[in-house]
Order: structure tokens, then sequence, then C-alpha cells
């Protein structure tokens, strides 16, 4: 009996499932072992916290997929999937962390009861969820299947997001601005860190009038002063001083689909070397957002930006911007498109990005980013927040 606690109508999985089948197709991919919990969910509907132990949807060229995983996980796929009872299929808990047996030595065992035992088989070779000891399982219970690599096949098949989607990540946007406006009310020399982040995540959570808030990919990246010279650091108890910036890498979630947006508050007086840099990233961000239209590509994305800040002296080494949408920890991207040179994927309506034009400096960093949906005429900002450094 299919879930009443869909996130989607079937006729979308059913739609999504065809539209994969063609890309298996095209691959000769005869079954398709799905082990990145976004494109469970997106193929499936399945949503669970359960990623830290082995689980897959399995989709072969025709029937009704498979949701296998832990046992007692099944309870939550029978509550969340599209298929019926009986295609939820759980392995006992002897198997979960024991070092004598794996998890896939039984789903080696359910693929070859369902014919697919010299099949050729797909599998997310070059995923967080699918690791070493789970291949040679597969490997060493399914002899006569040929495994390939179909890392990524699922995620390109999300590029182009409905209007159902859409609707979600502009309630994901609502959500992250609420987020920024309480940064701004709240921050203050000597509050400590962990207060202000706390003060983030109620907001998060809270959400906004017509979508609650939830958790995200990857926990608010907060840093501060030299901290907020690298990427990717989190928080701690410090106070907050004047004459530092802090910039706050976040994302409203709203059922799974995040908006992450960047935004740099400064205490105190800024110094000139941080207006002179806002401005170039202000200058080149415009740039770049100019050329975010259909029928141009990532490329091109990237080279205006970085034609832009290297002529107003400055330099950035790493991509502006990458595809987002459905996502479970731990990250908030797609792991398909990037803002950068070589990647000459055409961009097309209905495709998502957080552009990403972060700067780090010799003692901080400015990031003033945008969720963005590609349309008929060019870039739509999901958000509207000012684009600017703010200074209190």
């Amino acid at each position: 009996m299919a879930s009443n606690n869909l996130a989607f109508p079937t006729s979308d999985y059913l739609a999504r499932l065809d539209k994969l089948r063609a890309a298996m197709e095209a691959r000769e991919i005869d079954w398709l072992v799905i082990t990145d919990p976004s494109n469970m969910a997106w193929i499936s509907g399945y949503d669970g916290w359960s990623f830290y132990v082995h689980q897959a949807v399995v989709v072969g060229t025709s029937g009704v997929p498979l949701w296998w995983g832990r046992a007692m996980d099944g309870l939550g796929a029978l509550r969340t999937v599209y298929m019926p009872d009986d295609h939820v299929i759980g392995y006992d808990d002897t198997y979960v962390q024991n070092p004598e047996k794996h998890p896939h030595e039984t789903l080696a065992a359910l693929l070859r009861d369902k014919g697919a035992g010299s099949a050729r088989i797909g599998v997310e070779l070059d995923n967080y969820y699918y690791s070493a000891a789970a291949h040679a399982a597969l490997v060493a219970h399914l002899p006569d299947a040929t495994l390939v690599d179909a890392t990524g096949l699922v995620n390109w098949q999300r590029a182009v997001k409905s209007p159902a989607e859409i609707d979600r990540m502009r309630k994901a946007a609502g959500i992250v601005e609420a987020m920024h406006t309480r940064i701004l009310e709240v921050a203050e020399p000597g509050l400590p860190k962990h207060h202000l982040v706390a003060e983030i995540l109620r907001t998060s959570v809270l959400g906004t009038d017509d979508a609650w808030g939830d958790y995200p990919a990857i926990v608010p990246l907060t840093p501060s002063g030299m901290d907020a010279t690298a990427p990717h650091l989190t928080w701690d108890d410090k106070p907050m001083r004047e004459g530092e910036a802090t910039f706050f890498e976040i994302a409203g979630v709203y059922r799974r689909y995040h908006c992450p947006q960047s935004r740099t508050l400064f205490l105190g007086t800024m110094p000139d070397a941080y207006r002179r840099a806002e401005d170039a990233v202000l200058e080149a961000s415009a740039q770049a957002l100019a050329q975010a239209k259909p029928g141009n590509t990532c490329e091109d994305i990237a080279t205006a930006f970085n034609s832009t800040l290297n002529r107003l002296g400055y330099e950035k080494d790493s991509r502006c911007g990458y595809a987002i949408g459905l996502s479970y920890p731990p990250d908030w991207g797609e792991r398909t498109m990037s803002f950068r040179a070589g990647d000459t994927t055409v961009l097309e309506p209905g495709m998502t990005f957080h552009f990403m034009p972060a700067l780090w400096l010799d003692d901080g960093g400015i990031e003033i980013t945008e969720p963005i949906l590609i349309t008929e005429t060019g870039a739509d900002c999901l958000s509207s927040l000012p684009r600017e450094v703010s200074v209190k």
C-alpha cells in the first residue's frame, strides 16, 4: 500500500523513473543500485536518518523499484515510499556493524533472486554512502555479474527541477532570509558565538508562516576574524569582537530542498580593504549573473566572474558555484555541475545553483552568495536580501 506521507504525487515518481530508465538504457545498465540518500528520496520518496547504515533503492529495467535496508528502517520506508509493502526488503540486525559479515551479502542474494545474477549492475562507486567493503561484498557474491560505475547517473536526472520542486526551494529561500535577518538582530560584540548559532538554528527550524524548517545537510559555518580566512569552519564559544568580519554560510531547508546563502557581517568600522574587496565581489557577481541564462554554459559564468575579479586585482582559485536541490548530509550540493573553467554544461530553465563568489583575504573573508534559478530569460535570485556586507 502506497504511503500517505509521500513528498510528491506517485505520478511524479513514475515520471522520474521513466527518465532514469532511459538513462540506464543509454548506459546499457540492467539494474541500478542507488545508495545516495538524496537520489533514493528523489526516485522513491524515502526519507529517514538511516544513511549511517547500508541501504539502497534498486531499479531494474522494468517493474516496481525495491527499497532495501536495515529491517527496522523498513518501517520508515513503509511510511514514506510510493512502492507497495512487499517491495520493502529489510536485512536483520546481525548484519549491522558486524565485521564477520556484510549487509551487501543480502543485497547480492536479493539481486540473484530477481534474476540479476549475470546482469550489468550499476553502482554509485564514488559516493559517500557506498563503501569499499560494500563493493567487495557485491563483487564476491555476484561473481557472474558485471558491476559498472554509475556515479552521478541519478544526480544528472535531477538537474532540471519541476515546478513543485522550485516551489519548495522558494520556501527554503524564505527561511534562509529569516535566518540572516535574525543574525542582524542579535549579533553584537561580546555575544558568544554558540549563542548566535543557537538563534540561527532555532530560526531555521521555526521557518516562516508558510514553511516549516527541515534540518540542513551542512551545519552553520560561521567563522570570524582570522578563522574567516578559511572556508568550512563551524563555531565555538568565543565572543564576537568589534573590528572583525564574520561570514555566515547557512541554508534554509524545506522538505529536504535547500537554499544555501552566505552573507558577511562586520562589527564596527569596516576597513577600506574590505570595502574594495566587497566592491570587487559585487561587480564580478553582477557580470557573472548576467551570463546565467539558457544556452550559456557553466564555464561562461565562471569566466565572467573571474575575469572581472582579476581585472580588479583579486583572484579566486576555486569554483564559484554548483548545483543545488534535494540533499542529505554531508553536502547540500548535487555533485554535478560547477561554475568553473572546463565545465561546458549548457544551462537550461529549471536548473538551480548556489552562486558562490566567496573571497578569502589575509585577515578575514567575504561571502555574498545567491541561490539562483535559471529561467527562460536569465537568473532569478530566489532570495531578495540586499547583496552587500552588513555593518553593525
